[in-house]
């Protein structure tokens, strides 16, 4: 069997990561060693050091330290009966309990940090009381397996024992005379309760053992292994080499253990199978995978500078082009989009990875990371703050890449670039001024994530929903949790969606999933059930993809409804499910333009639909004014309806603006209201917090038992008015859209973009397509005669896509070695190997033969 490209890279990698673990037998003198170099490696990281510590840098971290360890003894005074800290009751929940181990954390760092008043810092009672708080929480609480394990089975296998892990590590000095049998007893409780795993270890075969879980059990091992001096060695052998399966990049057609969690080749990251995750659980695991090197620097447990390079491509290709101006764009997130915590506060957990990261690399790779760092720095409209970051040292190291002159700030990206991470249906446009995501969706990838009253109305979020990021702007007022506090969920960006009214998960069943054991498909909180049909539903479509050409990205996506509604007659009777529209779209990534193309739009079953060209969110005291022109000419000024041939939408108080080309799309309606609700709304956990927002709506109307209808529009970034109407005559020209097939083209930049849907031929702009495909065609001018072509398989199932060039001959002159080329009647023909592919764009360059 030939072996693809992808397959033998993905070998050759696992090879590689297995050659990190030293094979030969360390002596007992070195092992020992090994072992407390990686425990005081461990208090450094969490607890910084004395050189550290003194610099002034470092002030307002300490100080941070000292009053959270104060607060939490104080709590610790207060507290009651059925108490460790006052206000958490034990025994029935998990997640307090999980916060008292972190609280007992919080102090006994502070019992380590160098800098911090003698009443803390070395304070022999204080480190006592920790650990008589952890031997009366084993006691009570948590050694009792017949007890424990209710809730949600996270806190029980990862966040305890992450809590436990590393504050046994920091009092390390002090277990051995003052609760000897705290060790042993803690040890044997975490084992016991990796329930998800085997004979009280990590199953690489288990759901719950994946990507950045994985990495956090692997990680509390590793110091359970130290902890335990000779006898801990095999554990900690063990964990490292589940921890290095994270490192390996995902083949989707040779999967190991059946994981599909992790990252991709694309750039791309999934974690619980099929969700986008990058700006979350990816974070974690970068921030855990970098904490782990620095752990084991110097230890011999591992040559941990053999995967630099991994993680620095992680960051390259999977990070970087998904954070703009320093904030982390919506799409990658999951539930996490619900929270308070803004994108800023996300990518200040990737930078503390990237500091760190700067320090284990060398050369060029060093010196990338390093003025990555100071990019992010420059560019974000919120100001880092590094007494956030969870080590005294990172917050030294960043300070000192600041500082230093030789290192200019740099992106780890082109400016201009298109990136189609179609392993996760997900892509990003960049251009100087502007950035685009765009939300897909399909049979491989989840519609949404929802989970534990997290994110309450997320319908629509994978159906082609996009948001345009405007330089210069605070993000925070554009997106984050006030944008889907504000905005109607059926009235997301690029959503079509049904004019209904939906009930969340809490609304339906009363409590945060749907419960119900006794049925054959045996729904409770953590089933595979609930996962595919409750917290995170795939589609049912199959295109959903597209190609990239140099520094241009055409996508496409049928919408679909999602399995829950598709195996409605396998569900139970009270189980809510929900039918979707139809329509079958495009965007089309350019320079100035995103044009966007949908057909089909409508509903099998007679419903009105709304289709929401744009919706931005402002402060409620910022000077917005929205101006067009009607497409008889007439000067238009909004809110209201109209047939219209541009929009301008302009914040003057930001200094931002976008507008809107409308190439082929019926009546819109404008609306600008001032929208107040609480941010409870999407998250129940969320404070009470009552946001007012500024909320535009750029609406097309389908009215109920209409005929299918289709609309073709361009976003316009940072436009003015004059830009706008220069779009009367051109440059852009739809030359399909349909169903069947989608496709526009750009005169000034030479450019032909289409999507083919369905099988059969296709024609347009001169070209012939065979089947579903993505494909870019630039064509030169008399003085650069070079034809490029991209071409993609957005189902991700087919072997071959061929298409034909209409006009003279043209030879081939470069490009990938999947791309064959040919002469054919009437032009050339275009043979692409897409076998095992994944969605990846092959791209070839043509001359006109001689």
């Amino acid at each position: 069997m030939e072996i693809t490209r992808r397959r033998a890279l993905s070998v050759l990698s696992a090879a590689g990561l297995m050659a990190v673990i030293p094979t030969g037998p360390a002596t007992a003198a070195a092992a020992a060693a090994g072992r407390a170099r990686l425990l005081a490696n461990t208090v450094a990281v969490f607890a910084g050091t004395a050189e550290a510590n003194a610099r002034p840098e470092n002030a307002a971290k300490l100080a941070a330290m000292e009053r959270t360890a104060r607060a939490d003894l104080k709590a610790m005074d207060d507290a009651r009966e059925g108490e460790l800290f006052a206000g958490l009751v034990l025994g029935t929940d998990e997640a307090n309990l999980n916060t008292a181990y972190r609280k007992l954390y919080e102090i006994a760092l502070a019992t380590r940090t160098p800098g911090l008043p003698a009443d803390l810092y070395g304070s022999t009672p204080v480190q006592h009381r920790v650990l008589d708080g952890l031997a009366r929480l084993h006691e009570r609480y948590y050694g009792d397996q017949s007890k424990g394990y209710y809730g949600n089975w996270f806190h029980w296998e990862i966040g305890i024992s992450q809590h436990v892990s590393k504050t046994l590590v920091l009092l390390a000095d002090a277990l051995p005379a003052h609760r000897p049998d705290l060790l042993p007893a803690y040890v044997a409780s975490m084992d016991a309760y990796l329930r998800n795993g085997t004979g009280g270890d990590v199953d690489l075969d288990s759901r719950f053992h994946t990507g950045a879980n994985l990495a956090d059990i692997t990680t509390n091992r590793i110091l359970q292994g130290a902890l335990l001096g000779e006898a801990g060695e095999a554990r900690i052998r063990k964990a490292l080499t589940d921890q290095l399966t994270v490192f390996a990049t995902i083949d989707p057609y040779h999967l190991n253990h059946q994981v599909t969690d992790g990252h991709y080749a694309d750039g791309s990251f999934i974690q619980h199978s099929s969700v986008a995750y990058t700006g979350s659980y990816g974070k974690g695991l970068l921030t855990r995978v970098v904490q782990t090197l620095k752990i084991l620097d110097g230890t011999g447990f591992a040559h941990g500078e053999e995967l630099v390079p991994t993680v620095y491509g992680w960051v390259r290709n999977g990070f970087a082009p998904l954070i703009f101006e320093g904030w982390m764009m919506e799409i990658v997130k999951g539930r996490a989009v619900s929270r308070p915590d803004s994108g800023y506060t996300d990518v200040a957990v990737v930078v503390e990875a990237v500091v760190d990261l700067s320090s284990l690399a060398s050369g060029a790779v060093a010196t990338a990371l390093k003025s990555y760092v100071k990019h992010v720095r420059a560019t974000s409209r919120a100001p880092l703050d590094p007494a956030r970051f969870v080590s005294p040292v990172s917050v030294v190291r960043y300070a000192d890449i600041l500082d230093d002159a030789s290192v200019p700030p740099a992106d780890l990206n082109p400016a201009a670039r298109s990136v189609a991470f179609n392993a996760m249906d997900k892509t990003v446009h960049r251009r100087p001024g502007y950035a685009f995501a765009l939300a897909r969706s399909s049979e491989r990838i989840s519609k949404y994530e929802y989970m534990s009253g997290e994110n309450l109305m997320p319908w629509f979020q994978g159906d082609g929903a996009y948001y345009l990021y405007l330089s210069g702007q605070d993000q925070s007022r554009a997106y984050g949790v006030d944008y889907f506090t504000t905005v109607p969920p059926y009235g997301l960006a690029g959503v079509t969606a049904p004019v209904e009214q939906r009930r969340t998960v809490p609304e339906s069943y009363g409590k945060p999933y749907y419960d119900n054991p006794g049925h054959p498909l045996r729904f409770t909180s953590s089933s595979e059930s609930q996962n595919k049909y409750v917290y995170f539903p795939r589609g049912t479509n199959r295109f959903s993809g597209g190609a990239v050409l140099g520094q241009y990205g055409a996508a496409g996506m049928v919408q679909s409804g999602d399995v829950a509604y598709r195996d409605r007659a396998l569900l139970p009777d009270d189980f809510v499910v929900y039918r979707a529209p139809t329509a079958t779209k495009s965007w089309f990534l350019l320079d100035d333009e995103i044009v966007v193309l949908a057909a089909d739009v409508g509903d099998a079953a007679g419903r009105a639909v709304t289709t929401t060209v744009d919706a931005r969110t402002a402060a409620a005291d910022d000077r917005i004014s929205l101006t067009g022109v009607l497409r008889d000419g007439r000067p238009w000024t909004g809110p209201g309806t109209a047939d219209l041939h541009w929009l301008r939408y302009a914040n003057t108080t930001e200094g931002t603006a976008v507008g809107y080309v409308f190439l082929d799309t019926p009546k819109v309606r404008v609306t600008l209201d001032e929208v107040t609700r609480s941010r409870r709304v999407v998250r129940t956990a969320n404070p009470d917090t009552q946001v007012t927002r500024s909320v535009l709506g750029v609406t097309v109307d389908g009215t109920a038992g209409a005929r299918p209808a289709r609309l073709a529009y361009a976003l316009v970034p940072n436009a003015g008015e004059a830009r706008l109407r220069a779009h009367r005559h051109g440059p852009l020209k739809v030359l399909a859209n349909t169903r069947h097939l989608q496709a526009v083209t750009h005169a000034g930049l030479g450019l032909t973009s289409a999507n083919a849907f369905t099988e059969g031929r296709h024609e347009t702009g001169g070209l012939r397509l065979h089947g579903p495909a993505s494909v870019l065609v630039q064509r030169g001018d008399r003085r650069r005669r070079a034809v490029r072509v991209a071409v993609s398989d957005p189902t991700m199932d087919r072997d071959t896509v061929t298409l034909l060039l209409r006009g003279r001959p043209l030879r081939r002159t470069g490009g990938d070695p999947e791309v064959r080329v040919s002469r054919a009647p009437g032009g050339t023909r275009i043979e692409v190997d897409t076998y095992h592919a994944y969605g990846r764009s092959f791209t070839v360059t043509l001359t006109p033969s001689e």
